[in-house]
């Protein structure tokens, strides 16, 4: 593997910007690069032993792939692979294609960083290519989201690189292992630039309207990828350095529960979708040991959904309930709801209960409240109203999309088939119908709306300095 890998992350760099010189092959270019991720994430599967890299010096580049890594390359790659399926017959431009493939080479390299620069150089590289294709429609607001998304991503990177040079001037290296003995003002200030990448608790709320706003294929590209770039580190930090555990696992709690006590009262499907993707980031933190197979099942899933939410004739949740879609776009809706609720036979289920059996005791409570709201969450979805209906053909390239991405949740739930005995499948069964009966009983004719104060950029911004204090508070001891 040593000798593919380097290649391999250069090789989105150079055929991203090889494109634009050969335009007419773009979809096919950024097809074989997403592909060429699928098949080195799954060969890290069949590799024993973790591979570790030195470049440069003792003070220079460090890479480190294994199976955590496996899971969030296979993720990205798929995800990737379904976008541009799903943009084959949109007239997209090469420009498009272009900084859909760098943003994959860069989210590729975080999963494979070891060292606190490397990571800031990967970060940042997200934050740009993110940005141009948040604001590719060039409309007056595609191009407000989009700087408002880089503003914030930029000033929580600033207080990243504070914090690295704090580690280096503490341990005289960049490497993950120097968080062990960095000061407590060093911790606080990386932690608080990945939850903010990462959209995790209230520094994550300037995610549902960067996500609801983009175009959908950037929508399933930020949600299926992106984000977990931020959250990424933050697993690899919690297994490297045991003290950081409690913190990673208080924040993924309460960020599961923060995302999805928004979404259950949220009437437009896109902002729906991106509460769901703070709200399941915490299960991903909430269990670091086994986050790898979470953040692939939620990759595939959200994928799904955002793509699915770009076609659907509204997306307003009161309007689709007296407007039926189409009988197969609901069925592919369906079968992604079913699994992000815990549904046997899809790999949500798998992940749900691999994630619950790694729990700490004080976390069980808060996780299956969280479980109850994704499933009150995704009953709106799987009880709209299907049939023939005057929606025009859908493209080929979505259900190719949808192929690769539902395909993939009903492949990936042989990962974990120790789940399947009568105690594993009696419980989630059970929280999805309470959860059903509590969305027809109560949040069906729910008119709350929830206030949108804390997702105003000034105190986004504000809340920085808040959730910094925090941090310091908790790492101190």
């Amino acid at each position: 593997m040593s000798t593919i890998t380097i290649p391999w992350i250069a090789l989105p760099l150079f055929v991203g910007f090889s494109i634009y010189l050969i335009p007419k092959l773009d979809r096919y270019l950024a097809l074989g690069v997403a592909m060429v991720s699928v098949e080195y994430g799954t060969q890290l599967f069949f590799t024993k032993s973790p591979l570790s890299l030195q470049l440069l010096d003792n003070f220079g580049v460090t890479l480190l792939v294994d199976q955590l890594s496996a899971f969030f390359i296979l993720t990205n790659g798929l995800v990737t692979a379904a976008v541009i399926l799903y943009c084959w017959q949109s007239g997209k431009t090469a420009f498009f294609y272009t900084q859909t493939i760098i943003l994959h080479g860069s989210v590729n390299a975080v999963f494979i960083c070891a060292d606190l620069i490397s990571l800031y150089v990967a970060l940042e590289v997200i934050s740009i290519a993110a940005f141009l294709l948040i604001a590719y429609p060039r409309t007056d607001r595609s191009i407000w989201v989009a700087l408002r998304y880089l503003l914030i991503s930029n000033t929580a990177m600033l207080f990243y690189l504070i914090g690295a040079i704090l580690v280096y001037q503490a341990n005289h290296s960049f490497a993950f292992e120097g968080l062990r003995g960095a000061t407590p003002e060093a911790l606080a200030l990386i932690f608080l630039a990945l939850l903010v990448k990462g959209g995790i608790f209230v520094s994550g709320l300037w995610l549902p309207l960067t996500h609801s706003e983009s175009e959908s294929p950037v929508s399933a590209l930020l949600s299926g990828a992106v984000v977990k770039t931020g959250v990424f580190p933050l697993l690899r930090f919690a297994l490297i350095v045991e003290e950081l555990d409690p913190i990673v696992r208080i924040f993924g709690v309460g960020t599961a529960l923060l995302g999805v006590g928004y979404a259950v009262f949220e009437k437009d499907t896109k902002r729906m979708l991106a509460f769901h993707t703070i709200s399941q980031l915490g299960f991903i933190l909430a269990a670091p040991e086994v986050g790898g197979f979470y953040a692939l099942t939620h990759g595939l899933v959200k994928g799904a959904l955002f793509l699915i939410a770009g076609i659907l004739p509204s997306r307003n949740l009161k309007e689709l309930q007296h407007q039926p879609m189409n009988t197969q776009i609901w069925i592919a809706l369906a079968i992604a709801s079913f699994s992000i609720s815990g549904f046997p036979l899809l790999s949500g289920f798998g992940a749900k209960v691999l994630t619950m059996k790694n729990l700490v005791p004080w976390e069980v409570i808060g996780m299956n409240i969280a479980a109850l709201g994704t499933a009150i969450s995704f009953a709106k979805f799987i009880f709209l109203p299907h049939g023939d209906s005057s929606q025009g053909q859908v493209k080929v390239g979505f259900w190719l999309a949808m192929i690769l991405l539902l395909g993939g949740l009903i492949a990936v739930n042989s990962v974990y088939y120790q789940a399947y005995n009568f105690a594993n499948i009696i419980k989630p069964l059970a929280t999805i119908a309470l959860g059903w009966l509590a969305y027809f009983l109560i949040f069906k004719r729910s008119v709350i709306k929830l206030p949108r104060v804390l997702e105003e950029f000034d105190h986004l911004i504000g809340m920085m300095s808040l959730i910094l204090i925090l941090l310091f508070w908790m790492v101190f001891p």
